[in-house]
This record gives C-alpha cells, structure tokens and sequence, in this order.
C-alpha cells in the first residue's frame, strides 16, 4: 500500500469536520448546540436513542395513550432560554396563568391546596395556618433569591481569577443579604443548611402541609426530611420560575416532549445538524485536547469542540477513559453519588379518576400522597437499607386533562413520581417490582377507591429501568445527587466544575453539571455562554 492509499483509508474513516460536536440530544444537549449555531458555530448533534428529549420524551403507553417519560412538570425554565431561542415562535406556549395547584391529599382530614405559583393561596387550612404559611413562603423566596444567581450562572472560579462579571454577581449576592437586615441575614445563615423538618415544626402546624412542602424538598434525592441540608430542596425549586412567575409550575399540553421539540425545532433553523440512532463509543483526544468521537458503526467525526450532555460518569471514565486522566481526578468522578430513589408510574385508565375532596381544578394540578413529614420520613428510611415503603409517598398528575389528545376520548392517563425507590433494590427488582406495584397502587386506592379496576395498562419504571432505557447511570434524572458537597464548585467534581474539563476542547452541558437537573436548560445554556468566551480569549 502506498502512502496515498494510507492516507486516503484514513481520511474516508472521517466524515465532514464540524466546529461543535454535541454528545447527546436531551434539552440541554439541544440548547448548548443552538445558541451555539446561533453564534456562527457549524453544529453537530448525535443522540443514541431514535429520538430526542432523554427524560423529557413523549412517549406512547398503550393504544391511544402518551405520556411523560420521566420528567412531567415544568417548573425552572430558564428566561434566558426562551428569549434567546424565541422557542414561542417555535411552538412552546406557556402562561403564568397556566400554574397548576398542588394538592396535599390526606384520607383522614380531606385535601389541601396551594394556589397559583407555589401558594400564593392556601385552600383547606385554618386561617391561622395561611397567615403563618404565607410569612414562611416570603421568607423562603427571599431566601431562594439570595441563591438564585449561584442557580442561573456558571459557578465562580475559585481556581483562579474570577471574571469581572463573577466579581459582580458575587458582590451582588453580598448586596442582597446585607439588604435583608441584620435578623433576616442571621436567620439565613442559621437555616441554609437545616433539615426542612425542623423548620416546618417551627413555623407550621397543618400535617398536610407540612407534608407536602417535606416531599418537595427531597423529590428525587436520597434524602428524608430529617437529614441535613435536605431544605436546600425547596430553595431549589423556589429559584425556578415560568414565565416570570417564581415557583410556577405547568403540565405542558403534548407533555414534556413539546418543550423539547421547541427547542429542537429551534436548533434546526439555527443551522444544527441532527443525528438519531448515533450511539458514541469514545471521545477522541491527542496530546491532551478533544479532536472528534467515533461511533457505534466505526464512523469517525472530527470536531474542534466536543461537548458532553451524557452524565459525568460515562463522559469520563467510559467515552474518554481513565488513561487520559489524572488519577485523582478520576477517583472524584468515581466517587459522585448518582444512585437513584425515584421511580416512575405510568397508567392508562378508562376514565378520569376521583380523588375524594378534589375538585375539576384541583385534577389538573399535582396530587400528592404525603400526608405528614414523619410519614415521608418513614418512607424514607426503608431505603437506606436497600427496601421500599409499605407506604410510598407519590407526586400524581393526570395530563390528559391538560391536553386530550393524550388518551382517547373518555380515558385518562395518570403519571406520578414514586419516591422511594432504592437503585439497588436488596431483593432486585426483577421479584421486587410487582411487589412495590402492588404497594404504590395501594397507596392510590386509599385516595381513589376503585382506581385499579380502570387500569388498562401499567408501566413502572424503577432507577434501573430508567438507566436502560434513558441512558443514565444510577437512574438519576439529576446525574448524580443535589446535596451541597455536589453543587456549585463541587458540580460534577473539582477541575470540571466550571463546564470547562481537564481535556482541552471538551465541555459539559448536561444535568451532572452546574446547576442540576430538571427541565431549566441552565446547564446547555451556561456552557455555551462558557465555550464562546473561551474561544474569544484563544
């Protein structure tokens, strides 16, 4: 073989050069590449699976009936994603009037109801209850306030020297907590890292409520009300906003997929180019910087970014490999806690279900099982040892009542978060599973007596279900755990914190990265922001 033969088998292993390479199709993947080609960037995006969105897909249940993959409310879409991709014009509509209620269902004193966005109204309780309830709500989104810009940009750069707009942001973050006042500031700096139980035992006495506010907070971590730090949860969600309206939250019509398809729809007329069923199996580097991946097929493509919406874990240590690292800095990506604790329920039911005490309006919202903080902290407890609850505490919502199209006429589909659900099940869940059916539709029965007689079809999806299926180690839809030692600086672990890597070239932009999970897009949105200062500065 000749010289140019060599070279010329090499060089048809590669397909065309882009500037940008995004690994993985999920709405963070989506709006990194986007505002990327919107930037002038030529973007590629490859997505494993046949379709975009990850665990914000729409998919079909049964004949006739969609629903929401994992993901099923929308609560923090960052403003900065929808101005800067104008995703109304491509089909996503939203309202602050579209704020769904929440519903604190107990079967011994009848429902509770927080209205509009987060409790601005509090329906069933005394009126003692609402008046403490609503000084504890402004307290808490002043709170929240205080940790809202740490949740929207990328982290300070405590490795060197901070931006003028860190410097900024972190004199500003100083500015509003001297503005709360000497007692507000103290009270803050007494409270942040508590356990949410003992500040809803101080300030509440309506079991319902308190409930419900201790089951927000640890949705969808490996925490119960009484473990430290676990009432950063609620400053979390009350960060979120939709359509300016602080700790709003919707059950989008077409579920989650809709938001997704906006975004998609944007990055395609951006320019991005989209690729399905494109499975990576490495990330190329030599000497030290990212220079394309290859695929599943063999196929080489070279690019002079990469960007990785996949989890940490498999970025690292499966695409491109421990040789390539520093070994401490491989035991930091080894040691990130992304074992699930949620599963996900999906029904399809003949007709709508009744819940007693809840009205048309309340059947819109989320309905949530979790009657007391002790009894989610009993919920919780069986799980530190690899077992579920007798007793599993449920966020349920029916969207086709939001959008009919998703079930047939007469029908509805029910979708709820089941927390918890140890990853690692001590009996496995293969013998496991139709046990904890059994208990999560006991615990619905309680509320809605007859419901098991309307299931046509049902799906569970345990922590190990949802990483087959959506790619995602641990089952985490976070990518690994929301607890202050894994935020901010610590995201996913130090010299990757800041969506930048130690291999140059290579960024992160998925839910493992600064600022977590949920549907916000702040991750895709902050390291594209990151990527083209950098290169401005190259």
């Amino acid at each position: 073989m000749t010289s140019s033969d060599a070279q010329q088998q090499v060089a048809s292993r590669w397909t065309a050069r882009h500037d940008v390479i995004v690994i993985g199709g999920g709405h963070n993947g989506l709006v990194c590449a986007a505002l990327l080609a919107k930037s002038g960037r030529k973007v590629l995006v490859l997505e494993a699976a046949s379709e975009f969105g990850g665990g914000a897909r729409t998919e079909e249940l049964a004949p006739g009936f969609r629903v929401s993959s994992v993901a099923h409310l929308l609560n923090r879409l960052h403003p900065d994603v929808v101005k800067e991709l104008d995703l109304e014009k491509h089909g996503l509509k939203f309202a602050p009037a579209d704020a769904v209620p929440s519903v604190s269902l107990s079967a011994k004193d009848g429902p509770l109801t927080l209205t509009g966005a987060y409790g601005e109204g509090l329906v069933g309780a005394s009126s003692a209850e609402a008046a403490a309830w609503k000084d504890l709500r402004a307290q808490l989104f002043r709170y929240a306030g205080i940790l809202k810009p740490f949740l929207s940009r990328r982290p300070p750069d405590l490795r060197g020297k901070m931006s003028i707009t860190e410097t900024l942001a972190l004199g500003q973050t100083v500015l509003a907590l001297k503005k709360l006042g000497k007692e507000d500031m103290r009270d803050f700096l007494r409270v942040i890292l508590m356990n949410v139980a003992d500040l809803l035992d101080e300030q509440l006495t309506d079991n319902r409520l308190k409930g419900l506010l201790a089951f927000d907070a640890v949705l969808g971590s490996h925490l119960g009300p009484r473990s430290p730090t676990s009432l950063l949860g609620l400053y979390y969600r009350f960060a979120g906003e939709i359509g300016g309206a602080p700790g709003s939250q919707l059950v989008p019509k077409g579920g989650m997929g809709s938001v997704v398809a906006a975004i998609a729809d944007a990055a395609s007329k951006a320019g991005v180019v989209l690729r399905t069923d494109a499975p990576i199996i490495k990330i190329l580097v030599e000497n030290g910087r990212a220079t394309g991946v290859v695929l599943e097929n063999g196929e080489e493509i070279a690019a002079t970014t990469v960007v990785s919406a996949a989890d940490p874990s498999t970025t690292f240590l499966d695409l491109v490999g421990p040789r390539e690292l520093d070994t401490g800095f491989v035991r930091k990506i080894s040691n990130i806690r992304n074992h699930g604790d949620a599963a996900k329920l999906h029904l399809a039911l003949d007709r709508l279900p009744e819940f007693a005490g809840v009205d048309a309006v309340g059947l819109k919202g989320r309905l949530v099982i979790a009657p007391s903080t002790d009894h989610v902290e009993r919920a919780f407890n069986p799980s530190k040892y690899g077992e579920f609850s007798a007793e599993p505490v449920l966020e349920i919502t029916l969207p086709s009542l939001a959008d009919p199209s998703l079930a047939p006429d007469g029908a509805c589909v029910l979708s709820a978060v089941v927390q918890y659900a140890p990853y690692r099940l001590r009996e496995g869940w293969e013998s496991g599973k139709p046990k904890f059916l059994k208990a999560i539709m006991g615990a619905l029965e309680k509320h809605s007596p007859g419901i098991g007689k309307t299931v046509r079809h049902a799906e569970l999806l345990t922590p190990a279900d949802i990483e087959a299926r959506y790619r995602m180690p641990g089952g985490h839809w976070h990518h690994g755990e929301l607890q202050a030692d894994q935020m901010l600086m610590s995201r996913p672990a130090f010299g990757a914190e800041g969506y930048s890597t130690p291999i140059d070239g290579l960024y992160l932009c998925g839910a493992g990265s600064h600022p977590g999970g949920g549907v916000s897009g702040a991750p895709g949105l902050n390291a594209a922001r990151r990527i083209i200062a950098m290169e401005r500065q190259s």
